[in-house]
């Protein structure tokens, strides 16, 4: 969750980087008069497992979720979509904000959980240019120098987040891969391809399992079961997929069979004159 107009820029620039050990003062509640105001026109990016999360709490599958409660905003400078949070087009409020709170607290996003840190994460680290965290200060908040103070860590610990860290880590080393970097150019089949695998992932497990996936790459038999049930399996799962279909990276080892059909298929265009 990044406030309005605070740019990739600004953060390197003008904010100060926090580590672990950082200490900082806020707190949250409902005694503030500005409970839930951080709920309303912001934009709340979702990652993979935010939205295996929320499907999940609400009981619903991943394509009705992403339907229901996401948008996809696409430009030509992005390579892949994001997703974000739909929020109320006459409020501009979260769909899951009440009076009361949050109705999905337990399951919230990452990004909601962090506030009011932030993470700056380049991609091409150096010892100067390594990930830090940030604090998000707001005039809308009241809620800092509230509260006795804690450390990133122990805000970090407290808020769950270390959870959502962990379920995130393949999402996080795919977009921070220097294949990014290149010139090419996602098709569209290869765009749906990718949010598939990352965002609905109930329709990427009739993918694996419907597909003739599993008779072309290995994968050994506890991994298809689980990959079959568990939805933070089969999101890795995803991850290694898609290194291997967009980047030609070896996170999948094909079939020895499956390559020889493949050489002989290539073979046979080449005699007809069609490669």
């Amino acid at each position: 969750m990044q406030p309005e107009g605070l740019t990739e820029e600004m953060i390197l620039k003008e904010c100060e980087r926090m580590g672990s050990d950082s200490r900082f003062t806020f707190e949250c509640g409902k005694h503030l008069d500005c409970f839930t105001r951080c709920c309303t026109g912001v934009a709340i990016v979702l990652a993979p497992y935010d939205v295996v999360r929320l499907k999940r709490a609400l009981g619903i599958n991943s394509r009705e979720f992403l339907q229901r409660y996401t948008i996809s905003p696409f430009t030509k400078d992005q390579k892949v979509p994001a997703v974000l949070l739909r929020m109320n087009e006459e409020t501009g409020a979260c769909p899951f904000v009440t009076p009361a709170g949050c109705s999905v607290y337990a399951s919230r996003p990452w990004a909601c959980r962090m506030y009011p840190l932030g993470i700056a994460e380049p991609q091409h680290r150096t010892q100067e240019n390594s990930p830090f965290h940030f604090l998000v200060q707001e005039d809308l908040c009241h809620g800092h120098g509230q509260g006795n103070g804690c450390t990133v860590r122990e805000w970090i610990a407290c808020q769950g987040a270390e959870e959502y860290d962990a379920g995130n880590t393949s999402f996080k080393a795919l977009m921070l891969d220097d294949a990014w970097d290149g010139d090419q150019v996602l098709t569209p089949a290869l765009i749906d391809m990718y949010h598939m695998a990352c965002y609905d992932l109930d329709r990427f497990r009739r993918f694996v399992f419907e597909s003739r996936l599993l008779d072309v790459v290995y994968v050994d038999e506890a991994r298809v079961e689980a990959v079959r049930t568990d939805d933070e399996e089969l999101l890795d799962f995803a991850m290694q997929w898609l290194r291997f279909s967009l980047f030609r990276q070896k996170t999948m080892k094909i079939k020895p069979a499956a390559a020889e059909a493949a050489k002989r298929r290539m073979a046979e265009r080449s005699a007809e004159g069609t490669v």
